[in-house]
């Protein structure tokens, strides 16, 4: 499969604010003389970084200053794109504000707005329309950030994500008509295939070029590796470092191609191994498919009947008493729960990433927030941990009756359980985490955006 982006340089940053700069039309006076001044100095420009190009100087770490040149100068055009990432667990709407640049035509980051609400796309299962009302208020979110003169030349995508595909065929295609009414009646540039589930290795690619954008390594030849834990699956995404590795990953490579070089990229979508899907294979463990009142020994039995939702079911989860624990400390048998994770998780992790550990790893979504609400990383000082951390983290909540956190316990052992056992990453792994770079939200969204404005042609001449 092959995805071209055409970036900026070799560091890839955003651009950091600062809009287009308006002339003065009328020609003469101050204005006049501005006008002439800043088309002379562009002409100029333009023909020393033409030179430069003749004789081979140029690099793309000269793309962002030309691009910021021709921004102040107000020779480039403003674009916009609005993507819709239906998730299991909720919606989000990420419309993005990019200065293509008359110089060398490259895109530049230089705004985004983010909103979400839940539940997700695939919880209206039974009742299309109000799953298309859902994805209207966050349209309406995009309507108030894009102006109205930018709507028809503004790519309209959503793409819906493990949710959707966990949910037969057909309640699945009757919400994504019910989606592709609503797109048709809105006023922005819609393509045939604007509104579909995704697959899972775009999501995987798509999440991997915006950690890497943001961070700055695109064009470098250490890209981080993207782990991304969603609800109903996880994605992971690496370039291996060793050229001897691609044929090994086989089916699972595919070819980023940037502005600078061609990339080899394994990724892979771990269906059932998203966070939700595997506390409901855990917690209805030896239940029929029928039982909706389900005891789990991941769950500290101080909690009884609390009600959880999965797959458009309500569960009532309890605790499970066990020889550990006792009225006067109520704790979970954590090597028990260990145990009945790994044997869940460890059938479902094909292929294995192995050489994942030759990486610097970047994750984000469930890895970050469980990360946070556990206090694991202080959310002022940055996210940074290790395998060894999370498990050691899962040990101390597996040990608190804590009612207001019931499946913390169970959250964490999986996620170590996926690091470790899982992908094979050692203890002492450094894991980075995030929700934001720069101000910018960690989403395949901006990835997906990329992938159209350079990619379409009537958005890359328009």
């Amino acid at each position: 499969m092959r995805y071209e982006y055409k970036l900026l340089a070799s560091d890839d940053k955003p651009s950091q604010g600062g809009g287009n700069r308006r002339t003065n039309g009328n020609g003469n006076g101050r204005g006049g003389v501005t006008s002439g001044l800043k088309l002379s100095f562009l002409c100029l420009i333009i023909s020393v970084v033409l030179l430069l190009f003749v004789f081979g100087f140029v690099s793309d770490n000269a793309s962002p200053y030309l691009a910021r040149l021709a921004s102040k100068l107000g020779y480039s055009k403003v674009q916009y794109a609005a993507i819709i990432d239906a998730g299991s667990t909720g919606s989000r709407v990420l419309a993005y504000k990019f200065n293509r640049s008359f110089i060398d035509n490259k895109l530049v980051l230089y705004e985004e707005l983010f909103r979400e609400r839940k539940p997700g796309l695939s919880s209206f299962a039974d009742n299309p329309a109000d799953g298309a009302h859902s994805i209207k208020l966050l349209l309406d979110e995009a309507r108030a950030f894009i102006p109205k003169e930018h709507w028809s030349s503004t790519p309209l995508v959503l793409k819906a994500t493990a949710g959707l595909r966990l949910l037969p065929q057909s309640k699945a295609e009757n919400l994504l008509n019910a989606v592709r009414d609503l797109f048709a009646k809105s006023e922005f540039s819609v393509d045939i295939d604007a509104v579909e589930i995704m697959d899972g290795t775009d999501e995987g690619i798509f999440s991997w070029f915006t950690v890497n954008f943001l961070l700055g390594r695109l064009s470098k030849t250490n890209q981080a590796a993207a782990l991304d834990l969603g609800g109903g699956s996880t994605q992971v995404t690496f370039s291996p470092t060793d050229p001897e590795q691609v044929p090994v990953y086989d089916k699972y490579m595919h070819e980023v191609v940037t502005s600078s070089k061609k990339i080899n990229v394994f990724t892979h979508s771990y269906l059932g191994l998203g966070l939700m899907a595997a506390r409901h294979a855990v917690f209805t463990k030896g239940y029929s498919a029928e039982d909706t009142v389900v005891e789990s020994v991941c769950v500290n039995p101080i909690i009884a009947n609390r009600t959880w939702t999965y797959g458009n079911v309500k569960y009532q989860v309890s605790g499970k008493e066990n020889a550990k624990s006792s009225a006067e400390q109520p704790v979970v048998d954590f090597d028990s729960c260990l145990e009945l994770v790994k044997s869940k998780v460890m059938p479902l992790v094909k292929p294995k990433p192995f050489t994942l550990k030759q990486h610097a790893v970047a994750a984000f979504s469930y890895y970050f927030e469980r990360a946070i609400e556990s206090g694991l990383v202080d959310p002022t000082a940055g996210g940074e941990t290790t395998v060894e951390a999370y498990r050691k983290k899962a040990q101390e909540i597996c040990a608190i009756p804590n009612d207001e956190q019931p499946f913390m316990c169970f959250d964490l052992t999986f996620i170590s359980v996926l690091l470790r056992e899982g992908f094979g990453l050692n203890d002492n792994k450094k894991i980075k985490l995030y929700k934001k770079i720069d101000g910018h939200e960690i989403s395949w969204a901006l990835g997906c955006a990329y992938n159209v404005l350079t990619s379409d042609e009537k958005f890359n001449n328009s």
